[in-house]
Formats: C-alpha cells, structure tokens, sequence
C-alpha cells in the first residue's frame, strides 16, 4: 500500500550490485528478481561491496528497451561514492539527476512493494524510463517492517 508520494529532484549517484535482464511479462522479473535476492542474501554479497557508503539495499531498473511491459536491467546492491571499485562479478550503474516521484510504502513486505508496483504500472504516470528504484533501508526491527521508498523517474 502507498503511504504518501512527492516529487523531488534527485542528484546523480552510484550503485555497485548484481545484475539480471528480465521483463514484467508472465511474471519473469518476479523470479528473476527473487533469485538476484536470494544469491545477494545467501552469499552475503552486501559485505563484498566494501565501497558502499551504507548498508541500504538499492534495487535499480534500467536500461528499458521501451517501458514497463519490455526487457529492462534489474540491479540489486549498494550506493557507492564512485564506479571505480567494482568488485570481480558485479557492475556499476550511476542513476541520473532528475525529478523523481518519491512512494512511501505501508504495511508489510515484501507484499506492499508488489503491489505499489503494480499500482504505478497500471497509473498514468509520465515515466522517463531512465532509472527507476527501490530503497530498502537498513535497520529493520524485522524482515516484515523493512522500510521501503520507490522513486520513479519522471518527466
């Protein structure tokens, strides 16, 4: 469930991760993008990206062949301050300075954040389709109150 949403112009920045190309088609990029989740858990990945600046979970997609409904990049990982890093396995994406519409998701995850998505694809949002994310704030008193914003770039 969306809680609240604003508009902010956000600077550029750095996200160093683990990639998949997928698509929303047939419910692909739900699996595709849980397996990305459960190798960067399962192997700790979090604490090989030793140029993060925080631990907050980034999950970026990028590089959209047309919009939602095509082949687009989903990247899992963590703000870094430069790309010059990377570790062996991983890759470097700089999300652009733009405006951006900021959702703050209630209730329970991971469900809110499927079904805020689902909202925003079936919205009439003007998207720019440059780099979209979610942030997935480290802290958590458990896996089920994980604080979660999606910013969507907008025109």
């Amino acid at each position: 469930m969306i809680d609240k949403i604003e508009v902010i112009q956000q600077d550029q920045f750095f996200i160093t991760g683990i990639s998949v190309r997928t698509t929303n088609q047939n419910g692909q990029s739900q699996n595709d993008i849980g397996a990305l989740w459960t190798r960067f858990m399962n192997d700790d990945l979090l604490k090989k990206i030793a140029a993060r600046i925080a631990d907050d979970i980034y999950c970026v997609y990028t590089d959209y062949e047309t919009d939602h409904t095509g082949f687009y990049t989903a990247v899992l990982g963590c703000k870094v301050k430069a790309m010059n890093d990377t570790p062996d396995g991983f890759i470097g994406v700089a999300i652009p300075a733009g405006k951006y519409q900021v959702y703050t998701l209630a209730g329970k995850f991971p469900d809110n954040v499927a079904n805020a998505w689902k909202q925003i694809w079936n919205s009439e949002v003007d998207r720019a389709y440059t780099a979209d994310f979610d942030l997935y704030s480290s802290g958590a008193k458990s896996f089920e109150e994980t604080e979660v914003q999606i910013f969507l770039a907008v025109k």
